[in-house]
């Protein structure tokens, strides 16, 4: 009998396989044993429409966002060139044209 890895969501060992799927019978995730291995290689950034993102990609902003302490607004539709994927809350690190060095969410842009 092979031995099925835990749920990653929950920590469950009783994870059970169906076809290509392995799924949690305590709080029903779904998951493939490629995506399994994909997340333990490395946390993967997608953008707001799923897509992965990479050091280097240029983004789009997707909804107006306030800059904490000043009276700044980084406006719809602004570009980012060369953003660097970083761990924690705020996964990318870039320079924004007229406002200056700043930290986004992925939720919030897309890819170009």
């Amino acid at each position: 009998m092979s031995q099925l890895p835990p749920c990653p969501q929950c920590g469950s060992e009783y994870t059970y396989e169906d076809g290509t799927q392995l799924i949690c019978p305590e709080c029903a995730h779904e998951w493939t044993e490629a995506e399994a291995a994909a997340e333990e290689a490395g946390k993967v950034v997608r953008d707001a429409n799923g897509n992965e993102l990479h050091d280097g990609d240029a983004v789009t902003v997707i909804k107006d966002l306030k800059v904490k302490g000043s009276s700044s607004v980084v406006k719809v539709g602004t570009k980012v060139k060369s953003i660097r994927l970083v761990d924690g809350d705020h996964d990318i690190d870039c320079k924004i044209d007229g406002i200056g060095p700043m930290k986004l969410k992925s939720e919030f842009v897309k890819k170009v």
